[in-house]
C-alpha cells in the first residue's frame, strides 16, 4: 500500500477528499520527522553513545506512542509498510552510492579478504543460524513454519547493519579496518538477498545432491550475472557520455542521465530475477572510474552530493519507519497470546546472531592472516573483535526480507509469522540501540586514537589510503604525493606486480581510451578536460 498507492487512487478519483487529506498530513509529517532527525543528529554529533541511526529509530518510538494514543490503540504508524517502497525506493540510492563513493583502490587492494567475509562469511552464518533454528524452533510449536521459513530465517538473519560502526570508525585513522568492515557490509547485504531469493526457488520437497547443486549453481549464477549487468550499466553511461559530450548544452542532462541510468540497472536486475543489490553496486564502482571523470567540474561536484543526499535521507527514512512499525498493535494482538515464547524467541535469535558471526569471524582472520606477510595487513585481535562488534547490529534488510517471507502487503494473521515479524523487530531494535549504543565507548576502549593516528607521509602506513575520500577514482592513485616504498624490505612486502598492477595496464591501454577517465577525454569545447585546461588562469 503506501503513499504512492494512495496518491495514485487520489488522481484517479477513487479516494474521497478525507483520504487525500490524510495522505497529505502524513507526508507532512513524516517529512516534518525527517528534519527532526538531521537537526537532532547533528546536535548529538559528538555524544558517546547516541548516532543519527538510533537518534532516528528513538523519535520513531516516540512517534508511535503519541500516535498509539491519538488512534485509542489502532494504529502506531503513518505509512503501511510496503516491499516495493523499500526495495524499488529506499535501497537503491543507498547500494548505489556505496558503490559510488568507495575508494576502488583500498577496496580491490582487500578484495579477497572482503570478499572471504562478506561472501563466504555470511554463508557460514546462514548455515550456522539456520541449523540451528530448525533444531530449536520446530520442537517450539510457534505455529505453521516448516523448512523453507527455518532456511530463510537463516538469510534474513545474516544480514548485518554496519552503519553504527562505519559512524564510529574513522578511515582516515584505521583505514584497512574500515574497508573491512564497510566492504564486508556491502557484500554481506548482496550475498544475503542472494541467498533469500535462490531459497524461493529451492524444492524443499525432495532435497538430494542433485538439488543442493542446483541451489548452488543458481547462487552462483544470479551473483555473477548481477555484476556482468551493474558493469554493462555503468561503462554504458560511460561511453554515452563520452561520445556525446552532453555537458556541453546542459549540465543538467549529464546528471539526469547518471542518476536514471543507475537507476535503470538496478529494475532491469529486478526484472530478471537478479540482484538489483550487486548490480547497482557495480554500476556505481563503474561510473565512479570512467563516467563520473567524463562529465564537467560542476556535474562531478551535484552527483557526489546528490548521491550521498539520498542515500542519507533513505538511511533515515528507514530507521524512522522501523521505530514507528515496531509498535505495530495487529502483530503484537497475533503473538501476544504466548509473550513469554515470544520474548523467548527473540532471545534465541540474538544469540544465534552472536554465535552465526562469530563462527566466521575469528575463523577466518586467522586463515587470512596465514596469507598475509607484512604485519600492517594482518588483522590484529582487536580489530577481530571490531569487525565482530560491526556486524551483530540488524536493520532494514532483515526487517524488509522478514516482511517479503511472513506478511503479505504488510499484514499478517498467522500466529507463527505475527511471532517471526515481531521477533525480527526486537531483534533490530535491541541490536542497533543497545549494541549501537556500546560500540562508540567499545572502539574508543579497543582502538585509541593515540595508537591509530596518521602517520607522518613517509610512513610505510601512508600506502593505506582510506576507502572512501574526497577524491573520486584515480584522482587519489594519481596523486603525486603517494609515497613509494623506500626500501627494499617494503618493497618486498608490497611487490609492484600484483592483480592490481596489471588491472592498471589493461585499464590504460583498452578501457580508458573506449570508455573515458582521468586523462583520456580527448579535449573539445564543454567538455570535461576544458575546466582543466582553463582553470588554472
Amino acid at each position: 500500500m503506501g503513499v504512492d498507492v494512495a496518491a495514485h487512487l487520489v488522481r484517479l478519483g477513487l479516494l474521497n477528499t478525507t483520504s487525500d487529506y490524510a495522505s497529505v498530513s502524513s507526508i507532512n509529517l513524516f517529512v516534518a520527522l525527517l528534519c527532526t532527525c538531521i537537526v537532532l543528529g547533528h546536535l548529538l554529533e559528538e555524544n558517546r553513545w547516541v548516532n543519527e541511526s538510533i537518534t532516528a529509530l528513538i523519535i520513531g518510538l516516540c512517534t508511535g506512542v503519541v500516535i498509539l494514543l491519538t488512534t485509542k490503540g489502532k494504529s502506531s504508524h503513518i505509512f503501511v509498510f510496503s516491499e516495493d517502497l523499500f526495495f524499488i525506493y529506499l535501497l537503491p540510492p543507498i547500494i548505489f552510492n556505496a558503490g559510488f563513493q568507495v575508494k576502488k583502490k583500498q577496496f580491490f587492494r582487500n578484495f579477497m579478504t572482503i570478499t572471504l567475509f562478506g561472501a563466504v562469511g555470511t554463508m557460514i552464518s546462514f548455515f550456522t543460524i539456520a541449523i540451528a533454528a530448525i533444531a530449536i524452533f520446530s520442537r517450539m510449536n510457534i505455529g505453521t513454519l516448516d523448512v523453507g521459513d527455518f532456511l530463510a530465517i537463516g538469510a534474513i538473519f545474516s544480514a548485518t547493519d554496519s552503519v553504527c560502526t562505519l559512524q564510529v570508525l574513522n578511515q582516515d585513522e584505521t583505514p584497512f579496518l574500515y574497508s573491512l568492515v564497510f566492504g564486508e557490509g556491502v557484500v554481506n547485504d548482496a550475498t544475503s538477498i542472494v541467498l533469500f531469493n535462490a531459497l524461493q526457488n529451492l524444492d524443499l520437497v525432495h532435497i538430494d545432491a542433485a538439488v543442493v547443486l542446483k541451489f548452488l549453481g543458481n547462487f552462483f549464477y544470479l551473483f555473477l550475472s548481477s555484476t556482468f549487468l551493474g558493469v554493462f550499466a555503468g561503462l554504458l553511461s560511460a561511453y554515452i557520455i563520452k561520445k556525446l559530450y552532453i555537458g556541453r548544452h546542459s549540465t543538467d542532462r549529464e546528471v539526469a542521465l547518471m542518476m536514471l541510468m543507475a537507476y535503470l540497472s538496478y529494475m532491469l536486475a529486478e526484472l530478471l530475477d537478479l540482484s538489483g543489490i550487486l548490480t547497482v553496486f557495480f554500476c556505481g564502482i563503474v561510473m565512479s572510474h570512467y563516467t563520473w571523470h567524463n562529465v564537467t567540474e560542476s556535474s562531478r561536484v551535484t552527483t557526489k552530493h546528490a548521491f550521498a543526499t539520498l542515500s542519507f535521507i533513505a538511511e533515515t527514512f528507514l530507521f524512522l519507519y522501523v521505530g514507528m512499525d515496531a509498535l505495530d498493535i495487529e502483530k503484537w494482538e497475533f503473538a501476544s497470546d504466548s509473550p513469554g515464547k515470544s520474548v523467548g524467541i527473540s532471545s534465541i535469535l540474538l544469540g544465534l546472531v552472536l554465535l552465526g558471526r562469530a563462527a566466521f569471524v575469528f575463523p577466518l582472520s586467522f586463515l587470512s592472516n596465514l596469507t598475509k606477510k607484512a604485519p600492517n595487513e594482518k588483522i590484529t585481535w582487536r580489530q577481530q573483535i571490531v569487525i565482530w562488534w560491526a556486524g551483530l547490529m540488524r536493520g532494514a534488510v532483515s526487517i524488509a526480507l522478514a516482511y517479503n517471507k511472513f506478511t503479505r502487503s504488510g499484514h499478517t494473521q498467522l500466529h507463527g509469522n505475527a511471532i517471526m515479524i515481531t521477533s525480527t523487530i526486537t531483534v533490530v531494535l535491541f541490536s542497533t540501540m543497545v549494541f549501537g549504543m556500546m560500540t562508540k565507548p567499545l572502539i574508543r576502549l579497543l582502538l585509541p586514537a593515540s595508537s591509530h593516528a596518521v602517520s607522518e607521509p613517509s610512513s610505510p602506513k601512508s600506502l593505506h589510503s582510506p576507502l572512501l575520500t574526497s577524491m573520486q577514482g584515480s584522482d587519489l592513485e594519481n596523486s603525486a604525493h603517494i609515497v613509494r616504498p623506500s626500501s627494499l624490505r617494503m618493497l618486498l612486502s608490497k611487490p609492484t606486480h600484483t592483480v592490481h598492477y596489471y588491472w592498471r595496464k589493461f585499464d590504460d591501454a583498452l578501457m580508458r581510451p573506449m570508455f573515458g577517465g582521468r586523462g583520456f577525454v580527448p579535449f573539445s569545447p564543454g567538455s570535461p578536460t576544458e575546466q582543466s585546461v582553463h582553470g588554472g588562469r
